[in-house]
């Protein structure tokens, strides 16, 4: 694993001994869609289980789609579901961690916050 990698793994992990990790249901989904073994499927999804999912609510939704408008007024689209993660971290001052590219272009069009890793620049 290289220092870079480390720092994530590091990171992700005081985040979740802080009990500051979150999720919503799309991601649990989108985390346990990408488990070809049924036996590793349960071990994560036992892990996941962890975290209970935020509610989303119809203030969520709304705020996705006003996301959505934002950023189509200025020529540009994105996934649906990174659209929601950013409206939930909007609406609840909460800060996106994730290594996905969208996001920093997407923090371009919205005030979004994105976690900072210490000792990592960028993404």
């Amino acid at each position: 694993m290289s220092v870079r990698e480390r720092l994530y793994v590091e990171e992700w992990r005081r985040l979740i001994e802080a009990g500051e990790a979150k999720l919503i249901g799309i991601i649990r989904q989108e985390i346990l869609s990408g488990v070809r073994k049924g036996s590793d499927f349960e071990g994560l999804r036992e892990r996941l289980r962890a975290f209970p999912d935020i509610v989303l609510t119809e203030a969520d939704h709304e705020e996705a789609a006003r996301v959505f408008n934002a950023c189509r007024a200025r020529g540009h689209s994105f996934a649906a579901i990174d659209l929601m993660i950013c409206a939930v971290a909007l609406r609840r001052g909460m800060a996106v961690y994730s290594l996905d590219a969208d996001f920093r272009r997407l923090a371009e069009y919205v005030p979004v916050k994105l976690h900072k890793v210490p000792g990592v620049q960028g993404f």
